[in-house]
């Protein structure tokens, strides 16, 4: 089950995806190894990297253990100071049998439309469920952020476990979850451990974050 956040200092969670690979939006990769950021996906490590450096101060960098999620965190690491943890919590769901499948085929079989539609009931098959996935991101954000109170962390992860993180933050069903685009290498600020979470912003891909704060 997920957790609720504990009152306490508030901490700011920075998720960032990871950036293009040669497979982003042609193939499901899943948690299949060997995956590396492409010529493009390095350019916008570094650009979402000098986002991040320009903030006061950034206490930690976190990444999923997949090699994309690694290689985005690395040049925050740099830039703010930090090394680069790894947080298994940040994972990419596990697509089971449909890792490594081409987009354009999983998009004709019967079951994409619960994909789509009715996600909160879908289980990959000899994979993970959407609701898992969903309360093993947040158990982890928490987690994260109660290790570091009244500070402000990275975690680096993949699209579909930070859609579900912005919709248990927003007490949105996760049905429409799918809602929510995140896009290589932007940023989704959450405010976790004072009472109610917050969402500051989702998939922010030019701004200055500098200005990032509770209303």
């Amino acid at each position: 089950m997920p957790r609720a956040s504990r009152t306490r200092r508030p901490t700011l969670v920075l998720c960032v995806r990871h950036g293009r690979t040669s497979t982003t939006g042609t193939v499901l990769p899943g948690r299949a190894a060997g995956l590396h950021l492409s010529e493009e996906g390095r350019a916008q490590a570094e650009h979402v990297a000098g986002r991040i450096g320009a903030l006061p101060r950034v206490d930690a960098v976190y990444a999923s253990p997949l090699e994309r999620t690694r290689e985005t965190a690395a040049p925050i690491a740099r830039a703010t100071g930090n090394r680069v943890r790894v947080a298994r919590g940040l994972l990419e769901c596990d697509f089971g049998e449909w890792t490594g499948r081409r987009l354009s085929a999983l998009r004709k079989l019967p079951e994409w439309s619960a994909v789509q539609s009715t996600p909160s009931v879908f289980r990959f098959p000899g994979g993970e469920s959407f609701a898992e996935m969903q309360v093993r991101i947040w158990n982890q954000l928490l987690d994260l952020a109660e290790a570091h109170p009244g500070q402000t962390i990275v975690a680096t992860s993949h699209a579909d476990p930070i859609k579900a993180a912005v919709a248990m933050a927003s007490g949105i069903h996760l049905d429409l979850f799918q809602r929510t685009s995140i896009s290589p290498c932007s940023v989704t600020a959450l405010v976790l451990g004072a009472g109610a979470p917050l969402v500051l912003c989702t998939n922010s891909t030019g701004d200055d974050l500098r200005g990032l704060a509770p209303s």
